[in-house]
């Protein structure tokens, strides 16, 4: 549902690898205990083969306060992974004839911009030029109070449209809630009970549904952002996000519906080839997931403080899946060494360094800082001993001491160095290096 700054979740590179049979429990284990043990990752992770479970591994609390930890059945919101459920939905209602997906949109909404020419296919697909309301200023501002379909296709309404139908892809959240409110009307149904009825309960997936006020006491997890400890993050009224983002899981049950989503026991073939068919790099609620020379397809979610991915490889019949209710580090280490794990592929497991630094010692690095190579400005603040980065339009991120004026925010794969008496700083992050000046 939402976006960081410069962060991109795909895995990518160039090579041979081949199935692994037997892959190392222990090492993954042990991965996984260091990430657990130095507050990198509180979730869950589940790998299938053949339809057959091989790895299941929970870290962290589900609910920190109370010190619950979390097991194989904790329940994540996982975010935008919704918008392959949605889709899944919607392909049902086309082959139930009850969907033409070369249907405008304006039979359904007529206020909004370009209805006449924007199709069903069209919002499947993110071509619909429909303006993501999650990226306004404000979103923040109101996404933990209730919506009804009304204020939201009115939010949506007035967000108008960013660019002309099909010419072009650009993400956008809003068109998976329309997606969810034509599939009721469709359908005569509310959304929760058509994934109950044509997904969840055929398969068996008894911890996956339309979420709600987040229930400790069913199992379900609070998100968290770590700030020195484990700090709760305020939870979005599932009415907004609906069939873009609402859906609440766990790793088995994704990779259950991803096993059967690519064996066809949900929808047809016709279908399954549909939804993996790529316009600009996006499917239809899936889109490419490359692992050296394989391709996978799936989708990754964030919401409030969760971030999840599930990826299926079909020439391989391998399924991988992750939630998170509190990431520190980058989502797409976890996801490659996972991966790189089941393939019978090196990988490293990480040493974490840090120092401490005193609050006094941070001030020498506050300011505001420009860079003439990217139109972005990055504010740098503290709060106590946490130094807190900033960027033009993004929510502020900790940055963690490393050594003597550098820093670092794993979840991002982002490394700070400053230069106190230049009063210049070097951003690096995926190879690249952005200087900045303090204004």
């Amino acid at each position: 549902m939402k976006k960081f700054l410069f962060l991109a979740l795909i895995i990518g590179l160039f090579s041979q690898s081949a199935f692994s049979q037997e892959f190392d429990k222990a090492k993954l284990d042990k991965y996984f205990d260091v990430l657990e043990t130095n507050n990198k990752f509180m979730g869950s992770v589940a790998v299938s083969k053949n339809g057959e479970i091989i790895y299941i591994r929970s870290a962290g609390f589900s609910e920190v306060g109370n010190g619950i930890k979390a097991n194989e059945n904790s329940k994540y919101r996982i975010g935008s992974i919704s918008k392959t459920f949605t889709a899944t939905l919607i392909l049902k209602g086309m082959e139930k004839r009850k969907i033409d997906l070369n249907q405008t949109i304006d039979k359904y909404f007529p206020g909004i911009k370009n209805s006449d020419k924007i199709t069903i296919s069209h919002l499947l697909y993110h071509r619909s030029g429909i303006h993501n309301f999650t990226n306004d200023k404000d979103y923040l501002t109101w996404n933990t109070n209730p919506k009804t379909e009304k204020e939201m296709v009115d939010v949506i309404t007035k967000g108008g449209s960013d660019f002309e139908p099909n010419s072009k892809a650009d993400y956008s959240n809003s068109n998976y809630v329309l997606l969810t409110f034509i599939l009721e009307k469709s359908f005569k149904k509310p959304y929760a009970v058509l994934l109950e009825e044509y997904i969840t309960k055929p398969l068996g997936l008894k911890n996956t549904y339309l979420g709600g006020k987040v229930k400790s006491s069913d199992n379900e997890c609070y998100s968290y952002r770590f700030l020195e400890n484990w700090i709760l993050m305020p939870e979005t009224d599932i009415s907004i996000p609906l069939g873009a983002g609402g859906v609440v899981s766990t790793p088995v049950d994704l990779i259950k519906f991803s096993d059967a989503l690519f064996s066809g026991e949900i929808i047809t073939k016709e279908s399954l080839d549909k939804m993996k068919s790529l316009k600009d790099n996006f499917g239809i609620g899936l889109f490419p997931i490359p692992f050296y020379n394989k391709t996978g397809y799936g989708h990754t979610g964030g919401i409030d403080g969760f971030a999840s991915i599930f990826s299926n490889f079909p020439e391989d019949r391998i399924s991988f899946a992750f939630t998170s209710n509190g990431m520190n580090y980058t989502n797409n280490l976890i996801s490659l060494a996972v991966l790189n794990a089941v393939y019978g592929r090196p990988y490293e497991i990480p040493e974490f360094k840090t120092v401490n630094i005193t609050s006094q010692e941070l001030d020498i690095y506050l300011g505001v800082y420009s860079s003439s190579q990217i139109p972005l400005k990055l504010t740098i603040t503290k709060n106590d001993k946490t130094l807190m980065a900033q960027a033009t339009g993004q929510p502020a991120f900790p940055l963690e001491a490393t050594e003597k004026d550098k820093f670092k925010f794993d979840q991002a794969g982002v490394v700070i160095e400053f230069n106190p008496i230049e009063k210049t700083m070097v951003l690096k992050q995926g190879g690249g290096q952005f200087a900045f000046v303090k204004e």
